[in-house]
């Protein structure tokens, strides 16, 4: 099976600067991944021309089940505040999404420590740190009837805030402690693969080497999936260039070692 994770950028190009839900969909048609993991996901945003990203997804993929988890309520530049979950059909929110073609046996959301104020980050090439705030994070977690089995998928995506994600990582394991295993924990995890590995204590199934960020001459692995339990990848991991966001795509083949 194909495993994928993909920061969409709401499904915008830095090319155009538009939204287009074709190229969105063209876009996962390609990835033809099994288990699709998306981060910076709207559903009836303006800026997104009203769309629910995770449906043009699902449909683009063939996914049998998938589950939108907005992290923030309203619009960018106006009312933009923490979700509960509790939204009315129909509001603007941002979030994230766990999509499958393997139909799912339970469903789970986990709302990570927030940042209480703004604190201090130095950005590279600044002369001094700058005082920045964070968005709420949250993961969603799902039991999945394999063609091995079943098995947890969860995807997240993190804080840039350095530590804060850490926090934030070491949180979501311990959650996920006891779950059926294998377990694999894919996202934007705003943090290098040294740094993910030594804090999850997840294997990684995709080696260092494959970087995701920036799109167009990557650096850095930003961009992970990893695992615990009997799985193992089965062929080389792929950073995957698309007509859309500012990462690329992390693809993995694997199956049950």
């Amino acid at each position: 099976m194909r495993i994928a994770t993909f920061n969409i950028l709401h499904g915008r190009s830095p090319d155009d600067g538009r939204v287009d839900v074709e190229r969105l969909a063209a876009a996962v048609k390609t990835l033809d991944a099994d288990v699709l993991g998306l981060q910076e996901v709207d559903r009836d945003q303006p800026r997104s021309l009203g769309a629910d990203l995770t449906a043009v997804a699902a449909e683009a993929m063939g996914a049998v089940d998938s589950q939108f988890v907005a992290a923030l309520h309203g619009t960018p530049g106006g009312t933009w505040m923490a979700a509960t979950g509790e939204e009315q059909p129909g509001s603007a929110t941002y979030g994230i999404a766990l999509l499958s073609r393997y139909p799912v046996v339970s469903w789970r959301v986990v709302r990570l420590p927030a940042l209480r104020s703004r604190v201090p980050v130095w950005f590279r090439g600044a002369p001094r740190p700058k005082l920045v705030g964070d968005e709420p994070r949250v993961a969603v977690a799902a039991v999945l009837e394999g063609p091995s089995g079943q098995f947890t998928v969860c995807n997240t995506h993190l804080s840039f805030v350095p530590g804060w994600g850490a926090l934030q990582l070491s949180t979501l394991v311990r959650s996920l402690t006891g779950t059926r295993e294998p377990l694999v924990l894919m996202g934007d995890l705003n943090m290098q693969a040294g740094q993910a590995v030594r804090v999850s204590g997840l294997q990684p199934m995709a080696p260092a080497r494959t970087p995701t960020f920036p799109v167009d001459e990557p650096t850095r692995q930003l961009d992970h999936v990893l695992a615990r339990g009997p799985i193992s990848a089965t062929g080389p991991a792929e950073s995957v260039r698309l007509p859309l966001s500012d990462h690329r795509a992390l693809v993995v083949p694997c199956a049950p070692a």
